[in-house]
């Protein structure tokens, strides 16, 4: 038997080197029982998507930092103002507000416009105020217009009473209130606020409206004067003096028949807007009279812009000055803070006096409205300022508001020529921001000075 050896493998050496060690962790993270995380690049997808995101989100915060910046510099511009001792039988300063639902929008977009640009000066003022809003167009021009002719009734101007005029002495009871307990009122510079192209063209038409027009509505040209029937000269029709056992008899007919009397058609009755008529044409401007009050100027009007744009289409627009409201911001502010501040007013040019540059006309930040009168458009009856303020605001209007239907029987005040009277038109003037405040205001935007009079307080210990 031969000897049979085992069968030797070779059998491969084992390594003797050790697996490298994991790197060594923060010992605070460890204390704290966070777990291992090997920070790593992220993916394309990932990268794409937080730098959108971030990007998005730093214009955001951005804009809304240089927005309450830019309202905090005209509040504390104005803020002296309420700081100011009022006497306990003396009104405040009031101003007015104008502003209309927008061209195919709602009101609710004006009075947000409102409570975001506009109050937080105005509060910061400690100005008071009231709003006549118009849901649909004329109901502005027809407010101001009313406003006027009370003011001119107030002031001896003697008109016929109509119905329904027994209430308005109803609303002087306050004003004798106040007259009876020795409460006096404001005696400067009002003001009012137009906010948007469409509420600045009312305005303009109310304020023509009111003082040249009447104080008593025209009669209505649409209303039909009831007459009754004349006399028939038909033998066969009963006459009036006929008694009635006198009459013919009457036959039944039936209305299918060919004899039958045609049906006689019900008159059809005239569409009447909501909205009043006014009480002048723009065509009799010029043959109106002036009335007895009628002041040497008017109180100084600051017209603001509300750019809004509506359509699917316009959505990049729409972004952008979403992205960019630091700088309708800052311009509204502006103007506001001139208005709260009341110092100085100018007239508004019109064509027949020289074009003299305001001194706030300089601002890149309110292109829109400012004045440019070598810009005016061909064609127009009037070169004046009047017609060309926010007029950019006009080719933002939705397309549903420049057709013009059947039942438009009058006048469409913001698709008409604006027709001004250079008796009313003279008068009318504008808050501007003086040079002296308007550094100030550039130094508050630096931090280099706080607001008028906080060191004096505080030196008091207010």
């Amino acid at each position: 038997m031969a000897d049979s050896k085992p069968s030797t493998q070779e059998v491969p050496p084992v390594s003797s080197s050790k697996p490298p060690a994991p790197p060594e962790r923060n010992p605070a993270f460890r204390m704290m029982g966070m777990p291992n995380i090997s920070l790593k690049l992220p993916s394309r997808n990932w990268l794409i998507f937080l730098s959108f995101t971030g990007t998005i989100t730093s214009l955001i915060l951005y804009d809304r930092y240089e927005k309450r910046k830019a309202q905090r510099k005209w509040c504390t511009l104005v803020s002296h103002i309420a700081q100011q001792p009022l006497d306990s039988r003396a009104m405040p300063r009031k101003l007015t507000i104008f502003l209309s639902a927008p061209p195919g929008d709602g009101l609710r977009t004006s009075r947000d416009h409102f409570v975001e640009y506009i109050k937080p000066v105005l509060v910061a003022g400690a100005m008071d105020w009231e709003v006549i809003e118009g849901r649909r167009e004329g109901e502005v021009r027809a407010g101001l217009a009313e406003k006027i002719r009370k003011l001119r009734k107030k002031q001896g101007e003697k008109a016929e009473m109509a119905a329904g005029e027994e209430a308005e002495a109803d609303e002087n009871i306050v004003g004798d209130i106040r007259k009876n307990t020795g409460v006096k009122e404001w005696d400067g510079v009002g003001g009012d606020i137009v906010i948007g192209r469409h509420t600045w063209r009312e305005y303009v038409r109310g304020l023509h409206e009111g003082w040249l027009g009447p104080l008593t509505p025209p009669p209505d040209p649409t209303s039909e004067i009831l007459t009754l029937p004349s006399e028939s000269t038909d033998p066969s029709s009963p006459s009036l003096n006929t008694l009635p056992s006198e009459s013919p008899a009457q036959t039944p007919t039936d209305d299918n028949s060919p004899t039958a009397p045609p049906p006689t058609p019900e008159p059809s009755k005239p569409t009447k807007s909501s909205t009043p008529a006014p009480f002048i044409s723009t065509t009799a401007y010029s043959s109106a009279p002036l009335p007895p009050s009628f002041p040497v100027s008017f109180d100084p009007s600051t017209p603001l812009p509300q750019p809004h744009i509506l359509g699917f289409l316009n959505t990049p627009i729409r972004i952008y000055r979403f992205l960019t409201r630091r700088r309708l911001a800052d311009a509204i502010g502006r103007e506001t803070a001139a208005l709260v501040l009341g110092a100085y007013d100018r007239p508004y040019n019109t064509s027949s006096s020289p074009n003299t540059t305001p001194p706030d006309s300089s601002s890149e930040l309110a292109p829109d409205i400012t004045t440019n009168d070598s810009s005016t458009s061909t064609g127009k009856t009037s070169a004046s300022e009047q017609t060309s303020l926010l007029e950019a605001e006009e080719a933002d209007w939705h397309k549903s508001v420049r057709k013009r239907t059947p039942d438009d029987a009058g006048e469409r005040v913001w698709l008409d020529e604006m027709v001004l009277d250079e008796r009313v038109a003279g008068r009318m003037r504008r808050f501007v921001l003086g040079e002296e405040e308007e550094r100030r205001a550039e130094r508050i935007g630096r931090g280099e000075e706080a607001e008028l009079g906080k060191d004096e307080r505080e030196q008091g210990g207010v």
